[in-house]
């Protein structure tokens, strides 16, 4: 091997250096590719570490050449547009052995195709496997055994979140702050362990960002242009715990053996979910015996050699779905579930026939369900989740199961407003915690507290508002869009509509056919009345309604939402703008309060003029 021709995998890796450090070559020649230089310098202006360590072998290279040691060379043709846009096809590759052909030379290699086809066309090859040597990632030495996450950032001092869910300290780990130079070692020493370990995986690779899952540690690197600087964040989960130190009740836990096809893992980042569903998945692999896989981006659940964990096949979950419904597990764990795609992909696993764990972001127990009852159709949400957890700090909050039914929901009291209702109640004690139904076109979740415990400070009840816009909407499709138009609930079975006097003919309709099929499409009878604007300019004397709270400036419901000075004996006191029921609320007990009180005892004249 006098004369070597090296591709750009072996100069990236060192090879050359490696090989003359471990064998006695005499003097060898060394002819590096133009080719290689080329996707080298590519790789260095993308800010890539392979760039960066390739042109760093290729000095190392001119400084053995200048100790004697070997002699260097460039040779061959650079590549051309057309080799650049196929390079994934192997042109760059072909340069690269046509000229390892014309030199006589072997082609030192670290690509086992590029070693394959060298051989077919009859090449001499050195195939360079690197060998790995177990060596623990630098950034290792911040971690302890309370340590969540460490954060490195250029010209900050290292961080560190410590405790456990619910009980998390962020502190300073030195007072040593990271240059830039510091930080590109260890990204250098994370690529390079993703390329040799068979544990270090590249997640994700982006312009500017990189995921690596390196055994237990979860790392995200982000660097320019994508961030203003370089930084790294590595994550490790700092507990692992059976599912019998949750204490879980006799009854959830029948629950899990028996019935529990469908469940929702929620709760907000740094709860516990993580571990949770750890937990969960070794009781189902190792006591009930069953089938178990994960569907993970970046694969960080830390679960034993009998569960797979499986990325997204090309890029795709949905091609992931499809290997594993040939698999046919029993339970499927679906790690992060944020956009419609991954809600459609947990549905219609579910719908096939297998168990599914689900893991959500969701800062109230409801958020979980209400999430996936937007993507999917309302009737198949039980049979899509019928289980529902929620962690925080590290414990279970509270559970929730979902069944169908047939009923007037909640805060409504016409009986042929009845329609399909999903219940969402309590696990353990029963009782009814929330509704999802439609009403219009509209999906709603109500939270039954609110029906049945409504505000104070609220003069009507959630479902009224709700049905107020509902009622909004649907006249609104009938009038111009600029048109002035309110809507108010009076009572269960009663809404009133207020517009101008012009507009009344294009809700009534002919013989009173548009007003009446208004009504049959929401279920509840329509008043109409006329509201006139007042003219801008002119001015108005207005009712004060003095209350035990608050002073009420009634205006008219036709001046709702609308911009007045109001005046006293024709004196400027103040601008305000009205609500949708024409209406200035001033709190007692303030100056401007006292003032118009004082006025009124007077008998002064309190006006309003349109602005």
């Amino acid at each position: 091997m006098k004369t070597i021709v090296p591709d750009t995998s072996a100069v990236i890796i060192s090879a050359i250096s490696e090989i003359l450090e471990k064998e006695d070559l005499d003097y060898p020649e060394i002819i590096v590719p133009e080719a290689v230089v080329c996707e080298l310098e590519h790789q260095a202006n993308a800010n890539r570490s392979e760039g960066i360590a390739g042109l760093n072998e290729l000095q190392h290279l001119q400084k053995l050449q200048y100790e004697g040691e070997l002699s260097v060379s460039f040779k061959g043709k650079r590549p051309t547009n057309y080799d650049i846009k196929y390079a994934k096809s192997g042109e760059i590759d072909a340069l690269i052995r046509d000229l390892a052909r014309s030199e006589f030379a072997t082609l030192l290699t670290n690509d086992k195709v590029q070693a394959e086809t060298a051989k077919a066309q009859g090449i001499p090859v050195y195939y360079y496997k690197q060998k790995y040597v177990e060596k623990e990632l630098s950034i290792a030495k911040f971690f302890d055994d309370e340590t969540m996450s460490v954060h490195l950032k250029e010209n900050v001092v290292p961080m560190a979140k410590k405790g456990t869910p619910g009980h998390i300290d962020f502190i300073k780990l030195s007072d040593e702050v990271f240059d830039y130079n510091m930080l590109e070692e260890i990204i250098d020493e994370i690529i390079e362990k993703a390329r040799s370990d068979s544990k270090t995986y590249l997640e994700s690779v982006k312009e500017g960002s990189f995921v690596v899952q390196s055994r237990e540690y979860r790392i995200s690197i982000a660097k320019p242009p994508f961030s203003e600087a370089i930084e790294i964040t590595a994550v490790r989960p700092v507990a692992d715990i059976d599912l019998d130190e949750y204490h879980l009740s006799d009854k959830l836990m029948d629950r899990i053996n028996n019935n529990a096809e469908g469940i929702l893992i929620a709760g907000s980042p740094g709860a516990g979910k993580s571990t949770f569903v750890q937990a969960i998945a070794k009781y189902y692999s190792k006591e009930l015996n069953k089938i178990v896989k994960t569907m993970e981006s970046p694969r960080d659940l830390q679960l034993p050699d009998e569960i797979t964990q499986y990325a997204p096949l090309e890029g795709s979950m949905e091609n992931t779905a499809d290997v594993l419904l040939l698999v046919r597990p029993d339970y499927t764990i679906y790690d992060e579930l944020r956009k419609n795609h991954d809600f459609n992909i947990f549905a219609d696993m579910r719908l096939a026939g297998v168990g599914m764990i689900g893991v959500v972001h969701a800062t109230r127990p409801i958020d979980a369900i209400q999430r996936i009852a937007s993507r999917v159709e309302l009737g198949v949400i039980p049979s899509i989740v019928d289980t529902s957890i929620y962690i925080e700090d590290g414990e279970i909050k509270s559970v929730y199961e979902t069944k169908m039914t047939v009923k007037v929901p909640s805060g409504m009291k016409e009986a042929d407003l009845a329609r399909p209702v999903i219940e969402v109640r309590d696990f353990e004690t029963g009782e009814l915690k929330n509704e999802i139904y439609t009403y219009g076109e509209q999906t709603i979740v109500m939270d039954l507290d609110l029906v049945n415990n409504p505000s104070q400070s609220q003069n009507k009840s959630s479902v009224d508002n709700i049905a107020e816009k509902e009622i909004l909407r649907r006249i609104k499709k009938y009038l111009p869009k600029k048109a002035k138009v309110d809507v108010e609930i009076v009572s269960p079975e009663r809404a009133n509509i207020y517009i101008p006097e012009d507009l009344v003919p294009k809700i009534i309709g002919k013989n009173g056919k548009r007003i009446a099929e208004i009504e049959e499409k929401i279920g509840i009878s329509l008043g109409v009345e006329v509201i006139s604007e007042k003219k801008n300019g002119k001015a108005f004397e207005i009712d004060i309604i003095h209350t035990k709270n608050q002073l009420i400036l009634d205006l008219g419901r036709e001046n709702g939402r609308s911009n007045f000075d109001i005046l006293i004996e024709g004196e400027y006191l103040l601008t305000a703008t009205t609500s949708k029921k024409g209406e200035v609320r001033i709190k007692n007990g303030i100056e401007l309060s006292d003032f118009i009180i004082e006025a009124i005892e007077m008998g002064l004249e309190i006006t309003a003029v349109k602005k």
